[in-house]
């Protein structure tokens, strides 16, 4: 491994060695794949091109620490909530643009399709929420001149609350309150995106990446804040001479506990681990197909949370 590729992997550790340890808030349940490297490549060329992703995962799996929970055990009304599901249809619109070899900006548009079930503390009914909307964009800057491959850069930009906040229950007892904070389609919060990544080639037939990002609310809404986070993905692929790459994944999100009033705090903060194998075929030069399927190997959560016994994302990719 050449300098700068150790460079960049010692800076992804240590964006992760300080990131903390435990938690993952409901506010950022989702698929942690990435894509980027998945549909394009991180790239040095100049030039717009697109991204078109859905992501499907079902948060149905009761859990608490690093086990499964039995709902059929659980006595009603109980003096806390206990989740039942949250399905999750979510569309994402990336625009990526080169403006020259060392510098890029990407900016993400989320739009969540949210359907929530939930049995709240006092209650024996079920109480249901749905929600279509915008969620919190994202705009990342990069950098990667630090070498003449162009091989490593660092990742900075900032999660604008444009999110609504205001999703209140639709039926059952809860009808007409507010959402929990945390499954509301934006965070309310500005976050300050640090990150780090590396790629290059293996040997002839497989490619590498790594990457790292920190995640640092600095704001607040209404007496919430989501808990700081981490993402590290790494990940390799085939590089063969035909229209279809198989590649393969591990993602890992670990965030600290929600904070504020009305936060959920003891059921909040977790490190999942996933296993996201896939393939992207060329459809064209400039158009390319993605998809894969996201599986977890490790899941340690704070309290009851629910979580996805799997993930599907599939998505397209031009250039232009």
């Amino acid at each position: 491994m050449n300098t700068s590729h150790f460079t960049a992997l010692t800076a992804a550790a240590l964006v992760t060695s300080i990131a903390p340890s435990a938690a993952w808030a409901c506010s950022s349940c989702g698929c942690t794949l990435n894509s980027d490297w998945a549909s394009q490549g991180f790239r040095s060329s100049e030039g717009l091109s697109v991204d078109l992703r859905f992501d499907y995962f079902n948060q149905n799996e009761l859990r608490t620490g690093t086990g499964r929970v039995d709902r059929g055990a659980i006595a009603f009304p109980t003096d806390q909530e206990i989740q039942q599901t949250t399905i999750n249809r979510n569309t994402t619109i990336t625009l990526d643009y080169g403006i020259n070899a060392d510098w890029g900006v990407t900016v993400q548009l989320p739009y969540l399709n949210r359907y929530h079930t939930t049995i709240a503390e006092g209650d024996t009914d079920i109480s249901t929420s749905r929600s279509s909307s915008i969620g919190d964009v994202r705009v990342v800057g990069r950098y990667q001149g630090f070498s003449p491959e162009h091989n490593w850069g660092l990742l900075f930009g900032l999660k604008l609350p444009t999110g609504s906040t205001g999703v209140n229950f639709s039926a059952g007892p809860q009808s007409g309150q507010p959402l929990d904070r945390g499954l509301q389609p934006g965070t309310g919060s500005t976050d300050v995106l640090l990150g780090v990544y590396t790629f290059g080639p293996i040997n002839q037939s497989f490619d590498y990446f790594a990457q790292a990002l920190l995640q640092v609310p600095v704001t607040s809404k209404d007496e919430f804040k989501p808990g700081v986070g981490a993402n590290l993905t790494a990940g390799v692929r085939y590089a063969t001479d035909g229209s279809l790459v198989p590649h393969l994944q591990v993602n890992v999100r670990t965030e600290r506990k929600e904070s504020g009033a009305n936060a959920d705090i003891p059921n909040s903060g977790a490190t999942l681990a996933y296993l996201s194998p896939g393939v992207t075929w060329s459809i064209n030069e400039k158009l390319k197909a993605f998809g894969f399927v996201q599986v977890p190997v490790y899941q340690r959560v704070t309290g009851y949370q629910i979580e996805p016994k799997y993930s599907v994302s599939a998505g397209l990719h031009y250039s232009y």
